[in-house]
């Protein structure tokens, strides 16, 4: 068996070697940067961190042309770079080129029905070699986490950079699943059976490994916080190459808010978008049993939902969402602003006394920097980012709320509510003093400094 091994083993690395030298006489890298980011659309922080990255290539070479692998039909050079500058502030040193992909339903959750996270990771793959066969970048950054892309990238002959939001697969989520705990990515069905629960489990060790080989295929690997650090170290084990790298948060504009505002009605926001982790049902819940226990003289309050849709599955999920706040006979005080502009998202956190988040296990949470920023107590998950590196005391004093479940949320959300004015400034203070720690230039200085001995040509 062990002889057998080796020549398989060798036989796998001629293969390998042979078709690498075959690329490499077809089609040699162009001198540019790539990003492949299939979703440019999505309106989130990742699209935040695209933009940002494509800023910070131009600037440290500007002689190096930056493309866009897309699979938004209508996306244009010009468009992207409307889109940059609208929708997040940033403006780009010039249009990016596009790349056109057509086969992008073959990474939607919606083609696999089961065994979603292998089928969209080798349906990446698939949609990686029409991107890479159509535009092959010397420098191969991929900001939307297809880790199972990083080898067919380096066999094109690609430098290949990533930047992890989070781990496609982690220890915590192998835990819910021993615990036998229902979420969205572990329906009902599996959690109530043992034997089903146990075949999950090792579908997710598979998994595990797998990622951990394509992951270490990495020329550089930045993370955008420490407990995402900790579990990509963990299982890609390439230490040396990874560095941390907080995303940007241009909280400029939201600093400038006052932390004064109006309370008739108190208005609460959340900002996210429209997919399943971000847990709005869960939100609403909350707020509707906050409503039952609210004094009945007490201003009614007002809850904000913004965020996008990326498909027809997000545009269900909202619109089931309505659905659910007149079930709740709360839609009269619920509103929902969909693919609104920057600035009027601006506007809208200026009005909010408070910011919803929910997502469990949220790498970072860029958006509750944003509520801090813009003077809104934060009232987020008690997991991962929020909870580790965000919502934590400033100079003694509380910066917000951290909840789990539905009651918890519902408490925070009436703690809020029932603050004088001058309690609610004192915490926002406090809460926009800590958001400062967070910003778009140390983004821009680190990634920077992360990139250039890749990006710049060393000298002779």
């Amino acid at each position: 068996m062990a002889i057998l091994a080796g020549l398989v083993a060798v036989l796998s690395a001629l293969l390998a070697a042979a078709l690498r030298r075959l690329l490499r006489i077809l089609r040699r890298p162009t001198p540019a940067a790539g990003f492949f980011h299939p979703y440019t659309n999505d309106g989130g922080g990742g699209e935040r961190v695209l933009w940002c990255a494509v800023r910070a290539v131009q600037e440290l070479r500007p002689g190096l042309p930056c493309a866009v692998f897309t699979g938004d039909a209508d996306a244009s050079p010009e468009g992207l770079a409307e889109r940059a500058l609208d929708r997040f502030g940033v403006r780009l040193l010039g249009p990016p080129q596009v790349v056109h992909l057509n086969k992008r339903k073959w990474i939607e959750a919606s083609t696999y029905p089961h065994f979603t996270m292998i089928g969209q990771s080798l349906g990446s793959v698939y949609l990686a070699w029409e991107a890479l066969t159509n535009f092959t970048p010397q420098f191969y950054f991929d900001t939307s986490g297809y880790a199972f892309t990083y080898p067919l990238a380096r066999l094109f002959g690609c430098k290949v950079i990533s930047y992890t939001h989070y781990p496609t697969i982690s220890s915590d989520m192998v835990g819910r699943v021993k615990q036998r705990s229902s979420m969205y990515n572990n329906n009902s069905r599996i959690a109530g059976s043992i034997w089903l629960s146990r075949c999950k489990i090792l579908y997710y060790t598979m998994f595990s490994w797998l990622y951990g080989l394509v992951g270490s295929c990495a020329h550089l690997v930045m993370v955008n916080s420490s407990w995402t650090k900790s579990h990509i170290v963990n299982i890609w084990k390439i230490p040396e190459r990874t560095k941390r790298v907080y995303p940007p948060c241009d909280t400029s504009a939201l600093q400038m808010l006052p932390l004064e505002r109006s309370t008739t009605p108190p208005v609460l926001i959340s900002v996210a978008q429209f997919r399943p982790e971000k847990a709005h049902g869960l939100q609403l819940e909350a707020f509707a049993l906050a409503l039952t226990r609210l004094d009945p003289h007490f201003p009614k309050p007002k809850l904000q939902f913004v965020g996008s849709c990326r498909n027809k599955e997000d545009l269900e999920r909202l619109q089931k969402l309505k659905d659910r706040a007149f079930e709740l006979h709360i839609d009269e005080l619920v509103e929902f602003h969909k693919d609104i502009s920057y600035m009027e998202l601006v506007q809208l956190l200026g009005g909010a006394i408070a910011g919803l988040h929910s997502m469990t296990d949220e790498h970072f949470g860029i958006v509750v920097v944003e509520y801090m920023a813009a003077g809104a107590i934060p009232i987020a998950h008690k997991s991962a980012g929020p909870m580790m590196d965000i919502v934590l005391d400033e100079d003694g004093h509380q910066t917000g709320f951290l909840a789990s479940k539905k009651e918890e949320f519902a408490d925070a959300i009436i703690k809020v509510l029932s603050m004088s004015q001058q309690e609610r400034q004192e915490m926002a203070a406090a809460s926009r003093k800590r958001a400062q720690r967070f910003s778009g230039q140390r983004f821009h200085e680190d990634f920077t400094e992360a990139v250039q001995p890749i990006l710049l040509p060393r000298e002779a």
